[in-house]
């Protein structure tokens, strides 16, 4: 397993649609290892491949509360097939968009799809947390970021701060 760097906003890979994943090789076995490395090690709850710039439709989370009993899951092209109407915030934050938090509403419980690692297709509900961070990864691989959820002042304002410390980081200052 490796650790992977990040894409950190504002690098346009955040922006890309990701691709299917046509069948389930030793190479996306390893994309999902390296991923969840990435993920604990940074440390997240969730990981689209496109943060590591792989621009393919595989997700890794884990929302357990306890750092001693890991529950990892990879979803490959999941998707949302169901979203109850009642909507919950939560504070969101993002491995991309690092050190910056803001509330964000979404549908409080979902039902998604996704092929696991032994290419079953599995059907699952979440609510609360993992509702949200389903949400939130699958918008990563249709090229959303949570900050799109937000007005467009707020928005503007996180893309100036991040445009200004990547222009600083190549600039050298």
């Amino acid at each position: 397993m490796t650790i992977r760097p990040l894409v950190i906003l504002p690098d346009p890979k955040l922006r890309l649609v990701s691709e299917p994943v046509k069948e389930i090789t030793d190479e996306i076995r390893k994309l999902a290892d390296d991923m969840l490395e990435t993920m604990y090690d940074a440390p997240g709850v969730g990981l689209a491949a496109i943060q590591i710039g792989v621009p393919l439709r595989v997700v890794t989370m884990d929302v357990s509360k306890s750092e001693s009993e890991h529950q990892p899951l990879v979803l490959i092209n999941p998707e949302v097939t169901w979203a109850s109407e009642e909507k919950r915030v939560y504070e969101e934050g993002c491995l991309s968009i690092p050190e910056y938090y803001e509330e964000v509403e979404r549908p409080d419980r979902v039902r998604f799809r996704y092929m696991n690692l032994n290419g079953e297709i599995v059907e699952q509900d979440a609510e609360a947390l993992m509702a949200t961070c389903v949400q939130h990864e699958i918008d990563h691989l249709n090229g959303v970021l949570f900050i799109d959820h937000l007005s467009k002042l707020k928005r503007d304002r996180v893309m100036t701060k991040f445009k200004k410390a990547a222009k600083r980081e190549t600039s050298g200052a």
